[in-house]
């Protein structure tokens, strides 16, 4: 084979694997930028049903709370009624034994 055509073919396949290289480049960077998306959408997604999982531990939280705050409230109520109800039990006993021992003062200085 003579030596032009010799080099002819190599230039031709040069630039065939020049052309193969600059293909694989711009693949490679097609698929990068797609992976990058990708990652992007997930972290998308992931930070978007971390705030929905967030709202809603937050609205069982305060539901627990206003929970445990009515049951406080009404036994803190029942507990006002009782000690109401107690001391007005003694206040018969009180105001006896109150005038008793005035009465007992009153006599002793007499």
């Amino acid at each position: 084979m003579p030596r032009p055509e010799v080099l002819e073919r190599i230039k031709a396949a040069e630039s065939d694997a020049d052309e193969i290289v600059a293909e694989a480049e711009a693949d490679r960077d097609e698929r990068i930028e797609e992976a990058r998306q990708e990652a992007d959408e997930i972290r998308a997604d992931a930070a978007a049903e971390a705030d929905e999982y967030e709202a809603e531990r937050l609205a069982e939280a305060r539901e627990e709370i206003d929970a445990e705050r009515e049951r406080l409230l009404e036994e803190g109520k029942h507990d006002r009624e009782e000690l109401m109800a107690s001391a007005e039990e003694n206040v018969d006993d009180a105001v006896e034994y109150t005038i008793d021992r005035f009465e007992e003062a009153v006599h002793a200085q007499t």
